[in-house]
């Protein structure tokens, strides 16, 4: 296993064939094989930890702290889980036989899909990539990963490392752009797991349809939180702060505005304030557990939205650095329904806050729009929250806090409608790439005749009977 330099467009075909060779020829077929990938794997991540922090931090400002827990920490993880769990997933799984199909046994039995290609995002450009991988090799399954070339010290890292660990005839690294990632849609796939937005996410199921390839798709969408006016106002207003903050906004599951109840609003804000100053002090630019906007394009779409008005005031933050790609934490009082930052995801760290009249005002809020990928409800009584779970739709709720429920490995995580389809992590990660085969059995003898012609009427009568 060398270190291999990043493959030509042209040199796509071959590699995608090579690992459809390698899946032929069952080199990840036993339990012991792709449990050795994963400790490969593993040992990257412990190995060669401080390279894939210089790198992400080299690409987004990432604190070590932020960088460890949500990237490396989490994939090391899903690496555990999967390895302790393996066996058991592996197991085929017995079903009843109803009398009228005995004698018999019937089983549903896994099998990998056969070559995949994951293609992740910048935002967490370790996690996104290498986490759906955990879940590909313990289903069996080989891999070509493309990295996103907007983070590109943590491409060029993966490049460059994941060949000195993992057999290259089970997993490639293709790094590039639109060109290089057209191409691998142009390949036949066994499956695709692609992490970004909407608008690519169409052009991947399109492509993906036309080899009828099965896709799952992690998007995103304006994921809501709603406050309620009897939540400890404190500590919902850190927590809001952390999960809205966390790689400076930059996270498909961030609190993306929050609906709070208007007789706590004025609290909720300055709670808020203080949050912000307790995490990042007076000079948010000079802290070094903030980070920063990726480029400058995206710097100037965030700096757009906040010259568009539609809201009285900033209760924070404001205006950043462009040369730095510096945009502080910003808080925003009085957002209209209609404005800039209401329209599309903000990805950045923007939070707008609405008040409403009550719970049912923001549920119907929340309703009126695409279903988000995350959902984060904030009050002390049950009925409120199972209210709000029970009447909204997301990806994933999480209950006075925020972010956290990524973390857990075995709750299924994904998107609905507009925010995606297909989950992964623990065990929904090896079901999303493996398909579940239906097996029945059955013995040579007896051989009843009621089955074959000819069709007498007492066999029509057995056979409405007890099916």
């Amino acid at each position: 296993m060398t270190d291999s330099p990043a493959p030509a467009v042209e040199s796509i075909p071959f590699i995608v064939e090579l690992l459809r060779e390698s899946y032929d020829a069952g080199r990840l077929r036993t339990i012991d094989s792709r449990q050795g990938q994963l400790r490969q794997l593993q040992r990257m991540l412990i190995e060669q930890e401080e390279a894939l922090l210089a790198a992400m931090a080299a690409d987004l400002a990432k604190p070590p702290m932020e960088a460890y827990a949500a990237e490396i920490g989490l994939v090391l993880s899903e690496i555990k889980h999967a390895l302790k769990n393996l066996d058991a997933w592996c197991a085929p799984e017995r079903v009843k036989v109803q009398i009228s199909f005995k004698p018999g046994s019937a089983e549903i039995v896994p099998e990998p899909l056969g070559v995949v290609l994951i293609i992740a995002p910048w935002n967490y450009p370790t996690q996104l990539l290498l986490a759906p991988l955990v879940g590909a090799l313990a289903a069996g399954n080989t891999a070509v990963l493309k990295p996103s070339e907007v983070a590109p010290a943590t491409a060029a890292a993966m490049a460059k490392l994941i060949p000195q660990y993992l057999d290259e005839r089970l997993v490639r690294v293709v790094t590039g752009g639109v060109e290089e990632t057209t191409a691998l849609l142009a390949e036949k796939f066994d499956h695709i797991f692609y992490t970004g937005n909407g608008t690519v996410g169409r052009i991947v199921m399109t492509a993906a349809a036309k080899n009828l390839t099965a896709v799952t798709l992690e998007l995103g969408g304006k994921s809501p939180a709603i406050v309620a006016a009897d939540a400890d106002i404190d500590v919902t207003a850190r927590r809001l702060a952390w999960g809205k903050f966390l790689n400076a906004g930059q996270t498909c599951v961030a609190p993306d505005y929050v609906l709070v109840d208007a007789t706590v609003e004025d609290k909720l804000m300055g709670a808020l304030l203080r949050a912000v100053h307790d995490f990042y002090g007076d000079d948010p630019k000079s802290s070094t557990d903030y980070g920063r906007i990726v480029n400058e394009r995206h710097w100037d779409r965030l700096t757009a939205l906040l010259d568009a008005g539609g809201y009285d005031s900033t209760v924070c933050g404001g205006h950043g650095d462009r040369a730095t790609k510096f945009l502080p934490p910003t808080v925003l009082a009085g957002v209209k329904a209609d404005a800039a930052v209401m329209h599309e995801e903000i990805f950045g760290p923007i939070l707008p806050v609405l008040a409403v009249d009550d719970i049912d005002e923001a549920i119907r809020f929340v309703n009126d729009r695409d279903k988000p990928l995350a959902l984060y409800v904030f009050s002390s009584s049950d009925d409120t929250v199972d209210r709000v779970i029970e009447r909204t739709s997301a990806g994933g709720v999480c209950v006075n806090h925020a972010v956290l429920q990524v973390g857990v490995g075995e709750l299924p995580f994904g998107g609905v409608g507009a925010s995606g389809m297909g989950s992964y992590h623990g065990k929904a990660g090896f079901d999303t790439f493996s398909h579940r085969k239906s097996v029945l059995r059955k013995p040579t003898k007896p051989d009843p005749s009621i089955l074959y012609p000819p069709y007498k009427s007492w066999k029509y009568r057995l056979v409405r009977r007890f099916m």
